[in-house]
Protein backbone atom coordinates (compact mmCIF):
# COMPACT_ATOMS: atom_id res chain seq x y z
CA UNK A 1 0.00 0.00 0.00
CA UNK A 2 1.03 3.49 -0.97
CA UNK A 3 1.36 5.87 2.27
CA UNK A 4 1.71 9.80 2.31
CA UNK A 5 1.61 11.63 5.89
CA UNK A 6 0.65 14.91 6.24
CA UNK A 7 2.54 17.46 8.72
CA UNK A 8 6.13 17.07 9.10
CA UNK A 9 6.61 17.66 12.64
CA UNK A 10 8.69 16.04 15.59
CA UNK A 11 6.38 12.74 15.83
CA UNK A 12 6.06 12.47 11.75
CA UNK A 13 9.49 10.85 11.86
CA UNK A 14 8.36 8.39 14.57
CA UNK A 15 5.57 7.20 11.92
CA UNK A 16 7.81 6.93 9.09
CA UNK A 17 10.86 5.07 10.90
CA UNK A 18 8.16 2.53 11.56
CA UNK A 19 6.30 2.72 8.18
CA UNK A 20 10.10 1.24 7.27
CA UNK A 21 9.56 -1.86 8.62
CA UNK A 22 5.41 -2.46 7.75
CA UNK A 23 5.81 -5.12 4.76
CA UNK A 24 2.51 -4.06 3.69
CA UNK A 25 3.15 -0.33 3.64
CA UNK A 26 5.81 1.92 1.74
CA UNK A 27 5.89 5.47 2.18
CA UNK A 28 5.98 7.62 -0.76
CA UNK A 29 5.14 11.32 0.11
CA UNK A 30 4.62 13.74 2.87
CA UNK A 31 3.18 16.70 2.97
CA UNK A 32 3.08 19.46 4.87
CA UNK A 33 1.67 23.70 4.77
CA UNK A 34 5.47 24.97 5.43
CA UNK A 35 7.70 24.00 2.31
CA UNK A 36 10.97 24.11 4.69
CA UNK A 37 9.26 21.58 6.83
CA UNK A 38 8.52 18.72 4.09
CA UNK A 39 11.76 19.68 2.35
CA UNK A 40 13.51 18.74 5.73
CA UNK A 41 11.42 15.92 6.35
CA UNK A 42 12.50 14.52 2.98
CA UNK A 43 15.58 15.02 3.65
CA UNK A 44 15.56 12.77 6.07
CA UNK A 45 13.79 10.24 4.22
CA UNK A 46 15.48 10.41 1.21
CA UNK A 47 13.05 8.94 -2.02
CA UNK A 48 9.65 10.95 -0.41
CA UNK A 49 8.02 13.10 -3.03
CA UNK A 50 7.37 16.55 -1.40
CA UNK A 51 3.99 18.11 -1.11
CA UNK A 52 2.37 21.35 0.56
CA UNK A 53 -1.28 20.18 -0.68
CA UNK A 54 -2.54 17.36 0.77
CA UNK A 55 -5.59 16.73 -1.88
CA UNK A 56 -3.34 17.24 -4.50
CA UNK A 57 -0.35 14.75 -2.85
CA UNK A 58 -3.02 11.94 -2.75
CA UNK A 59 -4.23 12.26 -6.20
CA UNK A 60 -1.10 12.65 -7.72
CA UNK A 61 0.89 9.68 -5.53
CA UNK A 62 -2.09 7.50 -5.82
CA UNK A 63 -2.07 7.37 -1.97
CA UNK A 64 -3.65 4.14 -0.59
CA UNK A 65 -3.31 4.93 3.29
CA UNK A 66 -2.52 8.78 4.95
CA UNK A 67 -0.99 8.92 8.28
CA UNK A 68 -2.26 12.56 9.87
CA UNK A 69 0.89 13.63 12.25
CA UNK A 70 -0.62 17.33 12.28
CA UNK A 71 -2.15 19.98 15.35
CA UNK A 72 -5.68 18.31 16.41
CA UNK A 73 -7.84 20.98 15.48
CA UNK A 74 -7.12 20.25 11.69
CA UNK A 75 -8.07 15.98 12.15
CA UNK A 76 -11.99 16.19 11.59
CA UNK A 77 -11.62 17.89 8.48
CA UNK A 78 -8.43 16.32 7.03
CA UNK A 79 -9.39 12.80 7.82
CA UNK A 80 -12.92 12.99 6.99
CA UNK A 81 -11.63 14.76 3.14
CA UNK A 82 -8.98 11.57 3.22
CA UNK A 83 -11.37 9.15 3.37
CA UNK A 84 -13.97 10.44 1.08
CA UNK A 85 -11.06 10.65 -1.60
CA UNK A 86 -10.66 6.67 -0.99
CA UNK A 87 -8.23 6.75 0.96
CA UNK A 88 -7.81 4.70 4.77
CA UNK A 89 -6.12 6.96 7.64
CA UNK A 90 -4.32 6.08 10.70
CA UNK A 91 -4.38 9.62 12.91
CA UNK A 92 -2.27 10.91 16.20
CA UNK A 93 -3.69 10.89 19.20
CA UNK A 94 -5.97 13.59 20.07
CA UNK A 95 -8.11 11.62 17.51
CA UNK A 96 -10.37 14.94 17.37
CA UNK A 97 -10.63 18.21 19.80
CA UNK A 98 -13.87 16.56 21.03
CA UNK A 99 -16.05 13.72 21.10
CA UNK A 100 -18.17 15.45 18.34
CA UNK A 101 -15.61 15.55 15.95
CA UNK A 102 -14.60 12.40 16.58
CA UNK A 103 -18.33 10.56 15.61
CA UNK A 104 -17.89 12.79 12.48
CA UNK A 105 -14.41 10.91 11.85
CA UNK A 106 -15.76 7.55 12.52
CA UNK A 107 -19.46 8.47 10.34
CA UNK A 108 -17.14 9.12 7.37
CA UNK A 109 -15.36 6.11 7.79
CA UNK A 110 -18.51 3.87 7.87
CA UNK A 111 -19.95 5.84 4.98
CA UNK A 112 -17.15 5.43 2.84
CA UNK A 113 -15.97 1.76 3.90
CA UNK A 114 -12.58 2.71 4.51
CA UNK A 115 -10.74 2.35 7.67
CA UNK A 116 -9.38 4.66 10.00
CA UNK A 117 -7.49 4.02 13.31
CA UNK A 118 -5.59 6.02 16.22
CA UNK A 119 -2.18 5.90 17.27
CA UNK A 120 -2.85 4.43 20.41
CA UNK A 121 0.25 2.92 20.98
CA UNK A 122 0.93 1.77 24.57
CA UNK A 123 -2.14 -0.20 24.27
CA UNK A 124 0.35 -2.64 22.06
CA UNK A 125 3.49 -2.45 24.12
CA UNK A 126 4.65 -5.88 25.59
CA UNK A 127 3.09 -4.60 29.41
CA UNK A 128 -0.30 -4.37 28.38
CA UNK A 129 -0.26 -7.37 25.37
CA UNK A 130 0.55 -9.59 28.21
CA UNK A 131 -2.13 -7.64 30.34
CA UNK A 132 -4.53 -8.58 27.36
CA UNK A 133 -3.49 -12.09 27.54
CA UNK A 134 -4.60 -12.27 31.45
CA UNK A 135 -7.66 -10.71 30.72
CA UNK A 136 -8.82 -13.13 27.70
CA UNK A 137 -7.59 -16.13 30.20
CA UNK A 138 -9.65 -14.82 33.47
CA UNK A 139 -6.52 -14.63 35.28
CA UNK A 140 -7.34 -11.64 37.15
CA UNK A 141 -11.32 -12.17 37.53
CA UNK A 142 -13.84 -9.45 37.34
CA UNK A 143 -12.22 -6.04 37.43
CA UNK A 144 -12.70 -3.92 40.43
CA UNK A 145 -10.07 -0.86 40.29
CA UNK A 146 -7.73 0.43 37.93
CA UNK A 147 -5.40 3.45 39.12
CA UNK A 148 -2.90 4.83 36.10
CA UNK A 149 0.11 7.54 36.72
CA UNK A 150 1.41 9.75 33.34
CA UNK A 151 4.43 11.82 34.08
CA UNK A 152 4.97 14.31 31.26
CA UNK A 153 8.17 16.41 31.47
CA UNK A 154 7.98 20.29 30.65
CA UNK A 155 11.83 19.96 30.39
CA UNK A 156 11.21 17.43 27.81
CA UNK A 157 11.89 18.22 24.09
CA UNK A 158 7.86 18.13 23.79
CA UNK A 159 7.42 20.01 27.37
CA UNK A 160 9.98 23.05 25.81
CA UNK A 161 8.13 23.23 22.77
CA UNK A 162 4.72 23.78 24.13
CA UNK A 163 5.76 26.26 27.42
CA UNK A 164 8.62 28.54 25.23
CA UNK A 165 5.54 29.22 22.77
CA UNK A 166 2.44 30.82 23.81
CA UNK A 167 0.76 30.42 20.39
CA UNK A 168 1.55 26.28 20.37
CA UNK A 169 -1.20 24.42 19.24
CA UNK A 170 -1.32 22.60 22.68
CA UNK A 171 -3.07 25.88 24.36
CA UNK A 172 -5.56 25.96 21.81
CA UNK A 173 -7.01 22.69 22.88
CA UNK A 174 -10.07 22.99 25.56
CA UNK A 175 -8.15 21.16 28.08
CA UNK A 176 -4.70 22.38 27.15
CA UNK A 177 -1.66 20.25 27.76
CA UNK A 178 -4.17 17.21 29.86
CA UNK A 179 -5.89 17.30 26.63
CA UNK A 180 -2.56 16.25 24.42
CA UNK A 181 -2.39 12.75 26.81
CA UNK A 182 -4.79 12.16 28.04
CA UNK A 183 -5.59 9.67 25.11
CA UNK A 184 -2.59 7.93 26.25
CA UNK A 185 -4.12 7.47 29.98
CA UNK A 186 -7.51 6.57 29.37
CA UNK A 187 -6.95 4.25 26.24
CA UNK A 188 -5.92 2.43 28.71
CA UNK A 189 -8.88 2.35 30.77
CA UNK A 190 -11.68 2.81 28.55
CA UNK A 191 -12.23 -1.18 27.52
CA UNK A 192 -13.38 -1.75 30.78
CA UNK A 193 -15.89 1.20 31.10
CA UNK A 194 -19.43 1.08 29.43
CA UNK A 195 -21.19 4.52 28.19
CA UNK A 196 -22.49 4.94 31.46
CA UNK A 197 -19.48 6.91 33.33
CA UNK A 198 -19.35 9.60 35.71
CA UNK A 199 -16.19 12.14 35.91
CA UNK A 200 -14.70 14.22 38.62
CA UNK A 201 -11.11 15.85 38.30
CA UNK A 202 -9.24 18.75 39.18
CA UNK A 203 -6.53 19.87 37.85
CA UNK A 204 -3.86 22.71 38.78
CA UNK A 205 -1.04 24.57 38.40
CA UNK A 206 2.33 24.11 40.67
CA UNK A 207 4.88 25.85 38.85
CA UNK A 208 5.40 29.81 39.32
CA UNK A 209 3.97 32.46 37.21
CA UNK A 210 5.95 33.12 34.10
CA UNK A 211 4.27 36.53 33.12
CA UNK A 212 2.46 35.01 29.97
CA UNK A 213 -1.03 34.93 30.40
CA UNK A 214 -1.37 31.93 27.72
CA UNK A 215 1.60 29.74 29.32
CA UNK A 216 -0.24 30.82 32.85
CA UNK A 217 -3.02 29.68 31.89
CA UNK A 218 -2.14 25.65 31.43
CA UNK A 219 -3.05 24.11 34.48
CA UNK A 220 0.22 21.21 35.38
CA UNK A 221 -1.55 18.30 37.51
CA UNK A 222 -4.44 16.14 37.18
CA UNK A 223 -6.54 14.13 39.19
CA UNK A 224 -9.74 12.51 38.23
CA UNK A 225 -12.24 9.19 39.40
CA UNK A 226 -14.00 8.02 37.05
CA UNK A 227 -17.09 5.44 38.07
CA UNK A 228 -18.70 3.53 35.30
CA UNK A 229 -22.04 1.89 35.60
CA UNK A 230 -20.94 -1.43 35.51
CA UNK A 231 -19.54 -0.85 38.94
CA UNK A 232 -16.10 -0.54 37.79
CA UNK A 233 -13.75 2.68 39.36
CA UNK A 234 -10.45 3.96 37.97
CA UNK A 235 -8.76 7.36 39.37
CA UNK A 236 -5.61 8.59 37.44
CA UNK A 237 -2.92 11.38 37.82
CA UNK A 238 -1.41 13.33 34.79
CA UNK A 239 1.63 14.83 36.75
CA UNK A 240 4.55 17.14 35.20
CA UNK A 241 6.29 17.30 39.04
CA UNK A 242 6.38 13.67 40.24
CA UNK A 243 9.38 12.10 39.60
CA UNK A 244 10.45 9.82 38.63
CA UNK A 245 8.23 10.40 35.35
CA UNK A 246 5.51 7.71 35.66
CA UNK A 247 3.89 5.30 33.08
CA UNK A 248 1.90 2.88 34.96
CA UNK A 249 -1.51 1.34 35.18
CA UNK A 250 -2.31 -1.20 38.57
CA UNK A 251 -5.48 -3.51 37.75
CA UNK A 252 -7.32 -4.72 40.74
CA UNK A 253 -8.94 -7.88 40.22
CA UNK A 254 -11.46 -9.99 41.88
CA UNK A 255 -9.08 -12.41 41.68
CA UNK A 256 -5.77 -11.24 41.28
CA UNK A 257 -3.72 -7.58 40.90
CA UNK A 258 -1.47 -6.92 38.75
CA UNK A 259 0.61 -3.39 37.85
CA UNK A 260 2.42 -2.03 34.79
CA UNK A 261 5.59 -0.48 34.00
CA UNK A 262 5.48 0.83 30.23
CA UNK A 263 8.36 2.65 30.80
CA UNK A 264 10.43 -0.38 31.97
CA UNK A 265 8.39 -2.94 30.28
CA UNK A 266 7.33 -4.60 33.07
CA UNK A 267 4.00 -6.79 34.14
CA UNK A 268 4.31 -8.13 37.63
CA UNK A 269 1.60 -9.69 39.62
CA UNK A 270 1.06 -8.20 43.28
CA UNK A 271 2.88 -9.75 46.56
CA UNK A 272 0.09 -11.28 48.37
CA UNK A 273 1.95 -13.67 51.78
CA UNK A 274 0.73 -17.05 51.87
CA UNK A 275 2.51 -18.46 55.21
CA UNK A 276 1.58 -17.14 58.84
CA UNK A 277 2.88 -14.64 61.27
CA UNK A 278 6.29 -13.13 60.63
CA UNK A 279 7.31 -16.25 58.75
CA UNK A 280 5.14 -15.15 55.37
CA UNK A 281 6.56 -11.67 55.28
CA UNK A 282 10.07 -13.10 54.65
CA UNK A 283 9.04 -14.70 50.96
CA UNK A 284 7.06 -11.99 49.09
CA UNK A 285 10.28 -10.24 48.57
CA UNK A 286 11.93 -12.86 47.13
CA UNK A 287 8.67 -13.81 44.94
CA UNK A 288 8.37 -10.50 43.49
CA UNK A 289 11.94 -10.60 42.74
CA UNK A 290 11.84 -13.51 40.81
CA UNK A 291 8.95 -11.92 38.88
CA UNK A 292 10.80 -8.88 37.82
CA UNK A 293 13.82 -11.16 37.27
CA UNK A 294 11.39 -13.10 34.69
CA UNK A 295 10.62 -9.76 33.08
CA UNK A 296 14.16 -8.83 32.69
CA UNK A 297 15.05 -12.00 30.81
CA UNK A 298 12.16 -11.38 28.11
CA UNK A 299 13.13 -7.60 27.93
CA UNK A 300 16.69 -8.88 27.49
CA UNK A 301 14.98 -11.56 24.89
CA UNK A 302 12.95 -8.39 22.86
CA UNK A 303 16.40 -6.68 22.95
CA UNK A 304 17.82 -9.50 20.72
CA UNK A 305 15.13 -9.17 18.12
CA UNK A 306 15.48 -5.97 17.79
CA UNK A 307 12.23 -5.30 19.33
CA UNK A 308 13.33 -3.29 22.08
CA UNK A 309 13.18 0.34 20.94
CA UNK A 310 11.10 3.26 22.03
CA UNK A 311 8.50 3.18 19.20
CA UNK A 312 8.04 -0.63 19.46
CA UNK A 313 4.37 -0.33 19.94
CA UNK A 314 3.41 1.46 17.05
CA UNK A 315 5.21 -1.19 14.84
CA UNK A 316 2.69 -3.41 16.39
CA UNK A 317 -0.39 -1.30 16.23
CA UNK A 318 0.90 -0.70 12.47
CA UNK A 319 0.95 -3.74 11.37
CA UNK A 320 -2.37 -4.88 12.94
CA UNK A 321 -3.66 -2.02 10.96
CA UNK A 322 -2.72 -2.63 7.76
CA UNK A 323 -3.33 -5.90 7.90
CA UNK A 324 -6.79 -5.29 8.97
CA UNK A 325 -7.20 -3.45 6.05
CA UNK A 326 -5.65 -5.74 3.83
CA UNK A 327 -6.80 -9.08 4.73
CA UNK A 328 -10.37 -7.11 6.13
CA UNK A 329 -9.89 -7.99 9.53
CA UNK A 330 -10.89 -6.60 12.66
CA UNK A 331 -10.11 -3.38 13.48
CA UNK A 332 -6.84 -2.85 16.14
CA UNK A 333 -8.25 -0.33 17.93
CA UNK A 334 -12.47 -0.67 18.14
CA UNK A 335 -14.29 2.63 16.67
CA UNK A 336 -16.62 1.90 20.03
CA UNK A 337 -13.54 2.82 22.54
CA UNK A 338 -12.01 5.86 20.18
CA UNK A 339 -15.56 7.32 20.45
CA UNK A 340 -15.52 6.48 24.34
CA UNK A 341 -12.32 8.04 25.02
CA UNK A 342 -13.17 11.15 23.44
CA UNK A 343 -16.70 11.59 25.47
CA UNK A 344 -14.45 10.84 28.71
CA UNK A 345 -11.83 13.77 28.02
CA UNK A 346 -14.78 15.97 27.14
CA UNK A 347 -16.19 14.82 30.67
CA UNK A 348 -13.13 15.68 32.31
CA UNK A 349 -12.67 19.06 30.71
CA UNK A 350 -16.47 19.91 31.67
CA UNK A 351 -15.10 19.04 35.36
CA UNK A 352 -12.16 21.26 35.11
CA UNK A 353 -13.95 24.29 33.97
CA UNK A 354 -17.11 23.79 36.96
CA UNK A 355 -14.42 23.33 39.42
CA UNK A 356 -12.35 26.28 38.66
Amino acid sequence: MRVGIVGCGKIADGHAEQLQTVARAELVAACDREPLMVEQFAQRWPGVARHTDFAAMIREERLDVVHLATPPDSHVALACACLEMGCHVFVEKPFAPDAKGAAQILAAARATGNRVSVNYLYNFESPALGLRDLLDAGTLGSIVHLETAFGYNLAGDYGMAVMSDPMHWVHRLPGKLFHNVLDHVLAKLVAHFDDDFTVQAIGLRRRPESGNEAIDAMPDELRFMLRGGNGVTACGMVSSHARPVAHTLKVYGSRDTVELDYACRTLVRAARQTQPSALGRLFPPWVQASRFGGNALRNVAAFGRYESHYFQCMRVLLEQFYAAIEDNGVDPVAHEEILRVARMIDAIVVALEVRA
